[in-house]
């Protein structure tokens, strides 16, 4: 298992981008969360097997069809959560 934190930028919100992504992490088997930021991008936490996220972050990369994503920064952490399912987080 691999945990990613993961910032999108570009016009990601206002698009349907979480909830694609949690439709998206549901297929894969992804755990995790997604979320709004106020600086306007979308943060995203996940664990899965490393070939799984690797898929995921492809994902990412592109968005729903309404996203213009201009930037997708991952970080690989060491450090597992142990998440349950893939929510999405409200502010």
């Amino acid at each position: 298992m691999v945990h990613n934190n993961i910032k999108i930028t570009g016009k990601v919100q206002a698009v349907g981008f979480r909830e694609t992504t949690k439709y998206f992490a549901d297929q894969a088997g992804v755990k995790g969360f997604v979320r709004n930021e106020a600086d306007g991008s979308v943060y995203i936490e996940v664990e899965a097997e490393q070939w799984v996220l690797e898929s995921f972050v492809e994902w990412c990369n592109e968005g729903p069809d309404r996203a213009k994503v201009e930037g997708c920064e991952v970080t690989v952490s060491e450090e597992l959560k142990h998440f349950k399912d893939f929510v999405i987080l409200k502010k």
